[in-house]
């Protein structure tokens, strides 16, 4: 495995519901727990997605809602996040099952990363499998932290 997008990515089978299991966070999600993202599909050309967490330490869940787009001249795990326009950062999807139970999504220069899964947990054999896959790609999986789901 290397540090670069995924391919092939069935759009439609990609939307829904994902729960961040783990994650190396960005700064903007950097004290969330609980993480759930929605990706709904518009117009297959992006997808509006509703992230909902919990902040550190606080019972009230927050939402935040965001953009997704993906480009037809580049593979299609290559994609860029909107959350405040114009502004894009990218996304890329490094591993994804072949049954979209998981996604593995990460960084072209490895900053941030998110083991994200259909069900609130995964099992702790692929969990230790992915992680170390991560590891050899030149992430810094010791910086993992979990959602606590």
């Amino acid at each position: 495995m290397e540090n670069q997008p995924v391919n092939i990515i069935d759009h439609k089978a990609f939307a829904g519901k994902w729960y961040s299991l783990y994650s190396i966070p960005t700064l903007l999600d950097k004290n969330w727990k609980q993480t759930t993202e929605t990706y709904t599909l518009v117009d297959d050309d992006h997808y509006d997605v509703l992230t909902t967490y919990h902040k550190e330490g606080k019972a009230e869940q927050k939402t935040i809602t965001s953009k997704l787009f993906f480009d037809e001249h580049k593979p299609d795990g290559d994609m860029k996040a909107q959350f405040l326009w114009p502004f894009k950062i990218g996304y890329w999807v490094i591993e994804l099952a072949d049954d979209y139970s998981y996604v593995v999504v990460g960084h072209p220069e490895e900053k941030y990363l998110f083991i994200m899964a259909r069900e609130p947990k995964i099992e702790p054999e692929l969990l230790r499998d992915i992680i170390e896959r991560c590891r050899k790609i030149g992430y810094d999986t010791g910086s993992l932290v979990s959602q606590e789901h």
